[in-house]
């Protein structure tokens, strides 16, 4: 069954594949660079959102050199909004390594790409099979729906994980493992979907043992998913002369190395005006974020942005909603103390 399933899948492919901004052309050979950056930036995001901003990265740094050499600041502001900041900080500290180490090339064995910052099992195994045509399983959450159901198989995630990425990687071929590696992630995005699966089209169909059951959107099964937590927490929007303060967040941890508003402590001694809250949820709690609003008497010791042109400041979702926030204050506030136009600066 494997090898006609296999077989069925590539003939698909050829024909119905995705046309991505990072794919290589038929009869090119991919760039290790445009493989590794894409998966990067689809690790937790969908192809739709992380479209935009491959393409605004490969214009700024079109290659790993580049990215190596650039400022820190600047990578962190082209990738706000994409979240999971992270990745943005692992992404320049392989560029990094690979440069000073590797001559700027990526290596090509799966256990060697594991071992560089922000490269898991799955990134590896994409990356060694389409930009090297290695034989290696690259299992993401559309890959493990499209063989928990091929497979039919009734253990619950995330203990059935195990056995998925060895059923995974008995599939892939000896040859034209990429094409392979793409081919699964493309059913899974738009045939073998997490509801209302296409099965009509699917060319896996008469393999499928989900399918022969009559309930493919049973699998993957699930182990009951434990509730979030919430948290709560206060930011601070303080202005002077039409620009506003920020702050760099730490390197490490939540929103490390962002641009961010005050948060925890107020910023300075000043007549704060409550302005609403915010909802946010991260991967592992919820956030209900109060902001503060007031006007200083003269500027302290910071980052002052031009209110203006925040949206070009790089702040990352959570803050973005709250700057919106502290605008609307600013132009209420300003009504209410009886001037006709919104400030500006």
């Amino acid at each position: 069954m494997i090898v006609e399933a296999r077989a069925a899948l590539l003939c698909w492919y050829a024909v119905d594949k995705r046309r991505l901004p990072w794919r290589a052309a038929p009869g090119e050979i991919p760039d290790p660079y445009r493989v590794w950056l894409s998966e990067i930036m689809l690790q937790q995001t969908n192809v739709a959102a992380a479209s935009p901003y491959f393409e605004r990265f490969v214009a700024a740094w079109p290659d790993l050199a580049a990215l190596a050499a650039a400022d820190d600041a600047e990578v962190m502001r082209a990738w706000a909004g994409l979240g999971y900041y992270a990745r943005a900080r692992n992404l320049l500290a392989c560029a990094r390594r690979l440069a000073a180490e590797q001559g700027g090339r990526f290596p090509e064995d799966e256990a060697a790409l594991r071992n560089l910052p922000g490269i898991g099992r799955y990134t590896a195994g994409a990356i060694a099979a389409i930009a090297f045509g290695r034989r290696a399983a690259a299992v993401d959450g559309n890959v493990e729906r499209v063989v928990a159901r091929l497979f039919a198989i009734a253990e619950p995630l995330p203990a059935a994980r195990r056995r998925i990425y060895a059923l995974a990687q008995e599939l892939v071929p000896e040859q034209g493992a990429g094409d392979f590696a793409q081919a699964m992630m493309d059913l899974g995005a738009a045939i073998c979907t997490p509801r209302n699966p296409d099965c009509g089209r699917c060319p896996l169909q008469q393999y499928c043992a989900a399918y022969a059951e009559g309930a493919p959107e049973a699998y993957p099964v699930k182990a009951p998913r434990a509730e979030r937590p919430r948290r709560t927490g206060r930011a601070y929007w303080l202005e002077h002369d039409n620009a506003v303060l920020l702050v760099r967040r730490p390197p490490r941890g939540l929103l490390g190395g962002m641009a961010a508003l005050p948060t925890d402590d107020p910023p300075a001694d000043a007549g704060w005006q409550e302005a609403g809250a915010v909802e946010h949820v991260f991967t592992h709690f919820a956030l209900t974020m109060t902001l503060l609003c007031a006007r200083a008497p003269r500027r302290i010791e910071g980052l002052w942005w031009p209110i203006d042109r925040i949206g070009e400041a790089g702040l990352p979702t959570l803050f973005a909603k709250l700057a919106a926030r502290g605008a609307a204050w600013r132009e209420k506030d300003a009504t209410a103390a009886g001037v006709r136009e919104p400030v500006t600066s």
